[in-house]
């Protein structure tokens, strides 16, 4: 009788054990360059969000790089949960290929886009070279660090923005394509991603201006310490949106479906926003983005369809092979 009671509460411990190894799933979210630090606050609050209101444990971890070289690992293979970009033509990329699901724009909030960013320019302190605009980009004396526009979502907003500037101030197609065309003869060298164009800046000290996402300001200030660079606030720049996508294949695969929605949901929650303006991510939510006024200071921005009708017909006809960007950039 002793031996049956043995086994019997022996096999309740098994499967006490099983049950917590079931609960404590673990989430990967695939994300693009410059928003490692911001996921890791995000991580953190997450966890403890979903083990107070569902009891089950989570494990999230991480993978950063160039955005289009992420959404190309995803569609290779990599079993990524949830993707999270900076430009939605890598999600567009992604739903093409089956990986996300087509109307992936309508499954969260905002065009699935929880925050947003804008490209300003970052100058070494004191701005020697006195850089207060896209004009000043293209002086022949202004050394520029942008990402690659082929292999990240950061590079083709920086390229989008100086086109539409030249538009937005009255200029053509054609001046714009000559502006940008000068802009990238200042190119020194093209980053692969945000933060590796912060390393050619800060840590090989090339160039005299990283163009890069507002929120990079608090992660120099963070990494290198206060007073390293300035940050230049353009007269207009463009609204880069940050989309997020459940990616389909992965969670059929895992049975993690319900925790993908639920990760990605809780990005649009009070806490969630309110961790993105820390780390100078613009929420979509009003009401935090007012708290948070004197980081974003008021600038004039334009959105990707006033120019180029979608990022989409914008990947087309500039950033495709044999584009508009192959037709004025050479690799050096």
């Amino acid at each position: 009788m002793k031996f049956k009671q043995k086994v019997t509460l022996s096999l309740a411990s098994i499967a006490l054990t099983a049950t917590q190894f079931v609960a404590a799933q673990t989430l990967l979210n695939v994300s693009y360059d410059v928003s490692r630090e911001f996921y890791k606050d995000y991580n953190a609050a997450f966890v403890a969000h979903y083990k107070k209101t569902s009891g089950k444990e989570v494990k999230v971890d991480q993978s950063h790089g160039g955005s289009s070289a992420q959404a190309r690992a995803v569609n290779d293979g990599l079993d990524a949960d949830v993707v999270t970009m900076n430009t939605t033509t890598d999600v567009e990329f992604l739903a093409s290929a089956g990986v996300v699901a087509k109307d992936w724009a309508k499954r969260f909030p905002n065009n699935a886009a929880p925050t947003t960013s804008t490209m300003l320019f970052l100058v070494r302190n004191g701005n020697p070279k006195g850089i207060r605009d896209w004009n000043d980009l293209i002086k022949p004396d202004v050394k520029v660090i942008v990402v690659n526009p082929k292999t990240g979502g950061n590079g083709r907003m920086a390229y989008l923005a100086a086109w539409g500037y030249v538009r937005k101030t009255g200029g053509s197609d054609a001046q714009a394509a000559e502006f940008v065309a000068k802009l990238f003869k200042n190119v020194p060298v093209l980053a692969k991603g945000g933060r590796d164009a912060t390393t050619i800046f800060l840590q090989r000290n090339i160039g005299d201006v990283l163009i890069t996402f507002e929120s990079e300001v608090v992660s120099v200030d963070r990494e290198f310490g206060a007073g390293k660079v300035d940050a230049i606030h353009p007269s207009i720049s463009i609204i880069a949106e940050n989309p997020v996508a459940v990616v389909e294949r992965t969670v059929a695969k895992k049975g993690s479906g319900e925790l993908a929605k639920a990760y990605l949901n809780y990005l649009y929650s009070d806490e969630a926003q309110d961790i993105a303006a820390k780390h100078g991510i613009r929420p979509s939510n009003k009401q935090v983005l007012a708290r948070y006024a004197s980081t974003f200071k008021p600038l004039q921005l334009f959105a990707v369809s006033e120019y180029f009708g979608s990022l989409t017909e914008a990947q087309k006809v500039h950033f495709n092979d044999g584009g508009q960007f192959d037709k004025i950039y050479t690799v050096k």
